[in-house]
Formats: C-alpha cells, structure tokens, sequence
C-alpha cells in the first residue's frame, strides 16, 4: 500500500500523526483549536463556551483517525507556536470525481506557480497570503498529480502578518514529502520506477 513519508525538523515541527496519550496533546490540542476557530470566524459564529473542551475531545481522537488512515495523511504543527501553523499532507487516489472537483475550483486556485519536489518532481504551488475574505486565513497548498494519486501539502496560518516569516519552512517540509511503497526487491518484477526528474 502506498503512504506517505516526510523529512520534518524537530527543531521546527511537531507530528500530530502518531502521537497518542500525553506524548504531543498540548500541540494537538493548540492545533485543533486553531482551526476550529477559524472554521468558527469563516462561518461568522463566536467561539462557544466549552469550545476548549471540543478542542480537547478532538486532539484525543485525531491520531487514531490518522492512524486508521495508514499513512496516507501526516499532520505537524509549528513547534515554537502551535496555534500559528498546522499542516497536513495528503495522498488520495486520483478518481474522476475528484478530478472534477479540482477543475470546478474557484477561479483564484488557478493562480498557481510551479513548485518543484525532490521526490515528486514538478508541482504546483499556491499561496494565499491575503485572502480576499478577511474572515479567510492566510494558507498554501502544494499539490503533485503522480497519475494515480494526487499528493496535497495544506499550510493554515492563523497569522496574516506572520504568514510571509513561516512560509520558507513549508516549502521545504512540503519538497521533503514522497511516497513510499510496499514493493520489496524482485517482489514485482513488471513494475519499473522512473525518477520524476
């Protein structure tokens, strides 16, 4: 089966993916409740007494979810500050609809810049500093079509003016993803593995 691996620092990122119990809560716990903030001001709703508690409940669940997904999506969060940056990477079968999906975006995904990876080869990078929707926090995604699966980096700020400070280590933490197969030597010897250079 094929996952996902990446070179993340530990001296700048911490994994939510794999960290279970005590080991990592604090971030997990930062992390979730970022985003269910946003998610809360993107809808125009106030953050609700006992929203700490569902933030709680979440970072206990999100690394069995994650695990069940069996490598196909890794988390991380910024070490220093939690609550400014998480970012997911994602690898999902290339199916129809989903090639659909990502035709019918919005027409300000079309703004995209090449974005090469070391193991991915050439994809496309798009960065959103300033969101034309104040309620929108500042994201970018990386995104690879390897013709059976689309690989998907997400960075969520939740800082405008911080975004342009941080945006250089998702970059390379995004160019340090690839995916890995279960294939041993000899185990499939019609398969041939091309360098995406």
């Amino acid at each position: 089966m094929s996952r996902l691996q990446a070179d993340a620092p530990a001296d700048r990122w911490v994994p939510v993916t794999g960290s279970l119990g005590l080991r990592g809560r604090r971030h997990r716990k930062a992390a979730i409740g970022m985003l269910l903030n946003q998610a809360n001001t993107a809808a125009g709703s106030t953050p609700r007494p006992g929203g700490g508690a569902f933030a709680w409940i979440l970072s206990q669940a999100a690394p069995l979810l994650m695990r069940r997904a069996a490598g196909r999506v890794l988390v991380w969060v910024w070490k220093s500050d939690p609550e400014l940056l998480v970012v997911m990477a994602q690898l999902q079968e290339a199916t129809p609809q989903l090639r659909t999906a990502r035709a019918m975006m919005p027409m300000e995904y079309d703004d995209t810049e090449s974005f090469r990876s070391t193991f991915l080869g050439v994809g496309e990078k798009l960065a959103m500093p300033l969101p034309t929707d104040p309620k929108t926090p500042p994201f970018a995604t990386y995104t690879w079509d390897t013709g059976s699966h689309f690989v998907t980096v997400t960075a969520v700020c939740s800082d405008r003016e911080r975004f342009g400070t941080i945006i250089g280590a998702v970059d390379d933490l995004a160019r340090s993803v690839r995916i890995v197969d279960d294939l041993k030597l000899g185990e499939s010897p019609t398969v041939l593995r091309l360098d995406p250079a």
